[in-house]
């Protein structure tokens, strides 16, 4: 019809609906990666500052801000299970269960190792710092997949008043619970729940997902060490630097895609990176 007889109007109505399209097939490409054996389910997060006090506390609290808000653009349900917060300022660990299908799938490309570079706030003389946490995910496994019993040798359990973000008006009685897996050295803590009971349940919960997550990765790296392949150790790696000065940029190590909108990405906006890492990785 265009080539016939140009219509400015009918050429602009094609062209939206052309990006209307793009952005569809674009989002089921996505999809389609999404074809791990547990990237539809939920998954648990948990966020834990490294060396350097209240600078990586805080940190790691803008890191979870950071999360939560990218749970509500996706319209994922998110509940926190233990936050312990900071001495000064931030926080010192944080745990919350995702719920939204395929939360795991995107999220699992957070792990890892994530750089702060500013100004410091809390630094008088205002002086550059650089702060580092660690993001773990781990899926939240169907419990009929899940064969792992737990001794009760095997475990130390510790009740303690309730405190910080899930604590409140259940901070007047001993009902947070923190289990010590002792042959692992994993801890799990949950304070959410008003009962003793109910947060021992979502502890063990807990426990037992990542005891099984812990036995699959020694599997995955067997097959590696067979197969004559160097493992790619993620947990502990850096993944991302998110610099504040002297300039704004975001980087992703493992991709190389970037963005000087920091605030953005801080506000929750992380399609650019999981969806590259989908594309580049998976």
């Amino acid at each position: 019809m265009l080539k016939d007889a140009h219509d400015l109007e009918l050429e602009q109505v094609l062209i939206s609906e052309t990006k209307i399209i793009e952005q569809e097939l674009e989002e089921i490409n996505l999809l389609l990666l999404l074809n791990g054996p547990y990237d539809s389910c939920d998954c648990i997060l948990d966020i834990h500052p490294g060396a350097g006090g209240t600078e990586s506390c805080d940190w790691a609290n803008m890191l979870y801000r950071m999360y939560t808000r990218y749970c509500d653009k996706k319209n994922y349900h998110y509940e926190v299970i233990d936050y312990q917060n900071g001495e000064e300022a931030g926080l010192k660990s944080v745990s919350i269960i995702v719920h939204g299908h395929n939360s795991y799938g995107y999220l699992k490309s957070e792990k890892g190792v994530h750089r702060l570079i500013r100004i410091s706030p809390f630094d008088s003389n205002s002086r550059r710092h650089t702060s580092f946490a660690s993001v773990d995910i781990t899926p939240l496994y169907q419990k009929k997949d899940i064969k792992i019993e737990i001794k009760d040798t095997d475990i130390r359990i510790d009740v303690y008043r309730s405190s910080g973000k899930g604590g409140q008006g259940v901070n007047t009685t001993d009902s947070a619970v923190r289990i010590t897996h002792l042959p692992t050295g994993i801890v799990v803590t949950c304070q959410n729940e008003r009962s003793q009971i109910r947060n021992k349940e979502i502890a063990l919960e807990v426990l037992k997902n990542k005891l099984y997550q812990k036995q699959i990765e020694a599997r995955q790296k067997e097959l590696l060490e067979v197969k004559g392949e160097s493992a790619d150790i993620n947990f502990g790696s850096q993944i991302r630097t998110y610099t504040m000065h002297p300039y704004s940029l975001v980087k992703d190590h493992r991709t190389n895609v970037e963005t000087a909108n920091v605030e953005k990405v801080l506000d929750g906006d992380l399609d650019l990176f999981i969806n590259e890492y989908l594309k580049k990785v998976i």
